[in-house]
């Protein structure tokens, strides 16, 4: 499942008219980018959520189809959900499988090939794509990487699951690609939440690994400023892609 249903605030006057999804990078939308990485990664049966100018998302969904990619579409229009909301939303469209999440917004070179082996070979209900980098909020993980808390250095506020002391633990950044189990839709429900919320509830019981990858690329184009970087990044590589 691709999450393209943001409203894309921080980006100011550029999504007046428009959403995130649909911005230009070098040629291809955030969205043809995001759909040509989850396909090129083996995961080709892609759901899509549409909120902001939903219209124009199912125009360009409608044109990725033509173009070879076999694409469902979950309705969010009434509106938004958030990623666990949004996913329970469009459980129908999954299987026995697991199965790739991916926030629309994300370009990188993180290898998913490598986070789905890693994932088969834990076992577990969700492994979570990481990587240090700055931020104001953070995963909390183990020596092994299983997660064990989350926190926001801005505020202080710290959550642990499954151990008495964040001593030891490493701060890291979830990368928003993840490969989770259809379990999961057992322990969850209707509303708007996120899945970082939902694993945090889960992770004392059950384990959640990461693996962690600090090398490539990897940008948020939720700035101007991303937005440009990323473009930068990607026409300064040999294949200009």
């Amino acid at each position: 499942m691709i999450f393209a249903a943001g409203l894309g605030t921080r980006l100011g006057s550029i999504t007046e008219k428009t959403t995130k999804a649909l911005l230009d990078i070098n040629g291809k939308t955030v969205l043809h980018r995001a759909v040509e990485k989850c396909a090129l990664s083996g995961f080709d049966d892609i759901i899509v959520n549409v909120h902001h100018y939903a219209e124009q998302a199912e125009e360009e969904i409608e044109n990725l189809r033509k173009a070879g990619y076999n694409i469902e579409i979950s309705d969010e229009r009434a509106g938004l959900l958030e990623n666990g909301g949004g996913l329970y939303k469009a459980k129908w469209f999954f299987d026995d499988r697991p199965f790739l999440l991916y926030n629309a917004d994300i370009v990188s070179d993180y290898d998913i090939k490598a986070l789905f082996r890693y994932h088969q070979k834990k076992g577990c209900i969700a492994t979570l794509a990481t990587r240090h980098r700055p931020g104001k909020r953070f995963i909390l993980v183990d020596s092994e990487g299983r997660l064990r808390g989350w926190r926001n250095i801005e505020t202080g506020e710290e959550k642990l699951r499954g151990v008495a002391s964040s001593e030891g633990l490493d701060e890291i950044a979830f990368s928003s690609m993840h490969i989770v189990e259809p379990e999961i839709f057992n322990y969850m429900k209707p509303g708007k939440y996120s899945m970082i919320d939902l694993y945090l509830e889960l992770a004392a019981d059950k384990p959640i690994y990461t693996l962690k990858d600090d090398k490539g690329y990897w940008v948020d184009v939720g700035t101007p400023e991303s937005l440009e970087r990323i473009r930068t990044i990607l026409s300064q590589l040999p294949s200009g892609s």
